[in-house]
């Protein structure tokens, strides 16, 4: 059975008692800054010169500085950078200013997992890793009530490692939904492969491939649209509130019929043989090795995959559907590439 802590579990002056430098204004990073100034703590945001968050994170009312100033200052340094750009980071700002009994913190336990980054035995290495996007986090912090979180100490260097970051939960309220105990492998590696499997590469597929096969059986793009993405988030959302079970009960017996005998005609022994190929891929570290060289080559093939999966007919058709329904609040996102 995991171990679940929540807000009676933590002493919030802990880490009102310290300094906190958030390195990063994206997603992540203003979700944390913002819950944990809420929340009473002091603050500053790391970010290089030149960058286009310090504008909204200055105007949100943070004390923006350099990252060296940052991690000079602080007591606690939390990395919300992209996982390729954190040892850089780390090397460039963090290392030299580091002091014994400092913590460091990550959102997401990558470079620690594959030994990108290595800290002093001197400091706390720790994890908060919300279950939810940043801008969540925040939406959900100012209702009142917060996202479920994963907690990992790596190591404890002073003896209050643990303490410490579960205060720091309890300032960006996830501690209200509930903090589960994990290490930085199992957080890791289990992201990593849902992000593969399920939640992106699997739905992403799937999508496309459903999508595909009506057009090419001469069924309309648009319907195909409707009800192989569109449809997509009704059913996700009762997932999300009941279960499987739940959504079950809440589609037609036709529907319910169909998931048990379409689904395994879908997924097949192949796709679960691929997903441990997947899984055995993080595992040993044959992804991360993977997407550290193409990062660092440039990422020529990461781009042009970008450039062609925003130009598939999916996307097109999606966009002018979505235009026409303003109660979505639709958002239309081209990267240069």
């Amino acid at each position: 059975m995991a171990t679940i802590y929540y807000d009676d579990s933590a002493d919030l002056s802990l880490i009102q008692g310290k300094k906190v430098a958030i390195f990063g204004y994206g997603s992540q990073g203003h979700a944390h800054a913002l819950n944990l100034k809420d929340s009473g703590v002091e603050v500053r945001v790391a970010l290089a010169d030149g960058s286009r968050s310090r504008a909204k994170a200055e105007a949100d009312g943070v004390t923006v500085t350099s990252g060296s100033e940052a991690a000079a200052w602080a007591d606690v340094i939390m990395i919300l950078a992209p996982d390729t750009k954190q040892r850089a980071i780390y090397e460039e700002s963090i290392v030299g200013n580091l002091q014994s009994g400092n913590m460091l913190m990550f959102a997401h336990g990558f470079n620690i997992r594959y030994n990108t980054i290595a800290p002093p035995s001197d400091v706390d290495v720790t994890l908060i890793a919300p279950k939810a996007p940043g801008h969540r986090v925040r939406e959900v912090f100012l209702e009142g009530g917060g996202t479920p979180a994963l907690i990992a100490v790596e190591q404890d260097a002073t003896g209050n490692a643990h303490a410490l970051a579960l205060s720091y939960a309890k300032g960006l309220g996830v501690t209200r939904a509930g903090v589960i105990e994990t290490t930085f492998k199992e957080e890791t590696e289990t992201d990593l492969f849902g992000e593969q499997s399920v939640l992106c590469g699997g739905v992403s597929e799937l999508i496309k491939a459903g999508f595909q096969t009506l057009v090419d059986a001469g069924y309309q793009p648009e319907i195909a649209y409707f009800e192989c993405m569109h449809e997509l988030k009704l059913i996700v959302d009762l997932i999300y509130r009941g279960g499987l079970n739940y959504m079950r009960y809440s589609v037609s017996d036709t529907a319910e019929h169909g998931d048990y005998t379409g689904g395994p005609r879908v997924i097949t022994d192949a796709t679960r043989e691929a997903m441990r190929g997947i899984l055995k891929d993080i595992q040993d570290g044959t992804y991360a090795k993977n997407w550290i060289a193409e990062d660092k080559a440039g990422r020529g093939q990461f781009m042009a995959r970008r450039k062609a999966e925003q130009e598939l007919q999916i996307e097109q058709v999606g966009a002018d559907l979505r235009a026409m329904m303003p109660f979505l609040d639709a958002v239309t996102l081209k990267e240069s590439v």
